[in-house]
């Protein structure tokens, strides 16, 4: 199992929104300089987050984006569906019925995972940093 480095970029993009000051917008140049990544690709993954209302573009000359919900909300979770979507991982491909006692296991331990990332907030981290 792997997620897309588009995951990976927003996770880190959204640690820095986190830690800025709502005051002032971060723009994407700045964004993407500081993850190594071209700003057109990282300006898709921040449509993204802006479409799943995480954060919010601000226009002008000193625009760019800031957090739209409070940052004690946003979860691991929320940021994967908003790049990956919220298909299941694993979809049995064989017919067995009503159940299949493969596609159980793997849901559960799926399960198990989003329940941890949806308890995992942004904000956790930015309290263990020194």
């Amino acid at each position: 199992m792997k997620f897309t480095k588009a995951t990976n970029y927003a996770l880190h993009t959204m640690l820095t929104l986190v830690t800025a000051s709502p005051a002032k917008p971060i723009g994407v140049q700045q964004l993407a300089e500081s993850q190594g990544v071209s700003p057109t690709y990282l300006s898709k993954i921040l449509t993204k987050l802006v479409k799943a209302e995480m954060i919010e573009s601000i226009s002008g000359a000193h625009g760019g984006y800031r957090l739209s919900q409070k940052k004690d909300d946003i979860t691991f979770l929320d940021i994967i569906h908003a790049i990956e979507g919220t298909a299941s991982l694993f979809e049995c491909n064989f017919v067995h019925g009503d159940e299949c006692s493969i596609q159980a296991v793997m849901t559960e331990a799926e399960g198990k995972m989003q329940s941890h990332l949806r308890n995992t907030k942004l904000a956790d981290l930015v309290q263990k940093q020194p």
